[in-house]
């Protein structure tokens, strides 16, 4: 099929706050969306649920709304090719594989009440071994945490676990399912850079694997688990059952930050993206074949479409980055929004001997430092607000290149480009301190929409929208700015050095 103006893909994005639909034209322009928030519950502190039907309902809204405002354009509904999902990834949902429903709320991939539980499972023996095996080191992150703490403590969950009734998912598998009408039509998978998040699943195989699944003590027999197919499939995920697109095929599926990978066009090895909001989420294109961190860094499947086209990615996070502004604005009052963060650390010239360790609760990757915490250095008589707001700024960048440097060490290559997007990347400040740290040119897209047009990548390539990775080397090129370094590599190390002096000095605090 030859693309052309008439031709379209649609988008899902499943997040953590809100669902979207998305229309891109075959240049990965946005020519209709709606968006809807839902729900955050939470029962406890640490606590952090969805209600599994709001996904689902929030979704279908969603792609109503975007498809009227579509039509009203003067495009019809046939013009849209296929459809693509991404998701919030380790998000849990179970459910009754009779009836199809949910048996318990979405446990959010934030919740930490897998704690205790993760600290046994921590004692047992061959814990050490996991991560060659599926990539990620134990913690409570992983889906299987929360899969597990339902079967202790839920008993709906545990009784459908005996009867042989369990449904497992995360949320890419619940919606699937869902879309196609449910029990009905019963289509049930995941995608690799899902399943990955699991633990269930094996790294390089790309199966399950059934030692891990007995390490964790989980009968097979007693739990249906989706089956794991490629990212980008002409058959394997079904088709709307009813809506506005009813009968449009579902053709592409990849979690939220492997999209923003393949919306960047992260497709070679050395490529990286790195999205800036409340966290960041820094992945980075290792080739066809895994590597296995050294560094604490996790390993993941960046995308899988088919033979020859897959890849896996390392992938690090830094727990405050847009974070950090909102503290600096809520709690201290330095300004009266996020957004003037930016031109408040532009009235001087440079931090004036500041460094602000932005530790609040421990730091992640690349070093893991639990009982660290936020901490500022280098304040004199001298200090203004100016310099604390830049150093809050810079610590954003300096942790992103500490965790570049721990994936070029990892991976044995050298980084390229550095691909950015989310809500930080918006100032230029930021993103020149960024290219300066690093040493190599930081792209920024005109159209940030990267996380949802990596899903609608994956389902054109099966629809035939785009054949190969090189017809897209003009998509969403328009309005990108490169932030090209503008100091010497030795002055990079010697800011570098500092702030990984102050982190040395964060740690111990919370003991």
């Amino acid at each position: 099929m030859s693309a052309n103006s008439t031709t379209f893909v649609g988008a899902i994005d499943q997040g953590t706050t809100s669902s979207r639909f998305l229309i891109f034209n075959v240049s990965g322009e946005v020519v209709a969306s709606h968006q809807l928030e839902f729900k955050q519950i939470y029962p406890q502190p640490g606590w952090h649920e969805h209600d599994p039907e709001e996904l689902v309902s929030s979704v279908t809204t969603c792609i109503d709304g975007a498809v009227k405002a579509f039509e009203t354009q003067g495009h019809s509904r046939d013009q849209i090719k296929a459809v693509g999902i991404t998701n919030q990834r380790e998000t849990t949902v179970v459910w009754d594989k009779t009836t199809g429903k949910a048996l318990y709320n979405a446990i959010v991939w934030t919740d930490t009440r897998a704690q205790e539980l993760v600290r046994r499972l921590k004692h047992r023996l061959g814990s050490s071994e996991l991560t060659q095996r599926c990539g990620l080191p134990l913690s409570t992150y992983p889906s299987c945490s929360k899969l597990l703490w339902l079967l202790e403590n839920v008993k709906e969950v545990k009784d459908a676990y005996e009867k042989g009734n369990l449904a497992f998912g995360t949320v890419d598998t619940w919606l699937t399912y869902k879309l196609n009408g449910g029990c009905a039509n019963d289509v049930f998978v995941s995608d690799p850079s899902n399943a990955s998040r699991t633990m269930f699943m094996n790294i390089e195989t790309l199966n399950y694997d059934e030692e891990l699944i007995d390490w964790f003590r989980i009968d097979r027999s007693k739990v249906h688990l989706p089956k794991i197919v490629p990212s980008s499939d002409t058959e394997a995920y079904g088709s709307l059952h009813d809506g506005a697109l009813k009968g449009t095929k579902i053709m592409g599926c990849l979690g939220d930050q492997s999209a923003a990978l393949v919306g960047q066009k992260g497709f070679t090895p050395g490529l990286a993206k790195n999205t800036y909001g409340t966290g960041c989420f820094l992945l980075y294109n290792v080739g066809p074949k895994p590597v296995i961190s050294s560094h604490g860094l996790l390993s993941t499947v960046a995308f899988d479409f088919g033979e020859g086209k897959r890849m896996y990615a390392l992938e690090g996070s830094i727990a405050v980055a847009g974070s950090s502004v909102k503290f600096l604005v809520d709690n201290l009052g330095f300004i009266e929004n996020s957004s003037k963060l930016s031109a408040l650390a532009e009235t001087v010239e440079d931090n004036g001997g500041v460094t602000f360790v932005t530790a609040f609760s421990g730091l992640f990757a690349p070093y893991w430092i639990d009982d660290a915490r936020g901490t500022i250095f280098g304040v004199t008589a001298y200090t203004q607000k100016g310099h604390i707001a830049r150093a809050t700024l810079e610590a954003t960048c300096f942790q992103t290149r500490a965790i570049l440097d721990s994936m070029e060490k990892d991976s044995g290559q050298k980084l390229t480009e550095l691909a950015v997007d989310g809500g930080m990347c918006n100032s230029d400040l930021i993103m020149q301190t960024q290219s300066d740290l690093i040493g190599i040119n930081v792209n920024r897209p005109g159209m940030r929409e990267t996380t949802a047009l990596g899903a609608a990548i994956a389902a054109g390539m099966a629809a035939g929208v785009w054949e190969k990775f090189e017809d897209l080397k003009d998509v969403n090129v328009d309005g990108s700015t490169v932030f090209k370094p503008k100091i010497p590599k030795s002055k990079a190390d010697e800011r570098f050095a500092r702030w990984e002096k102050a982190v040395q000095m964060s740690k111990g605090w919370a003991n």
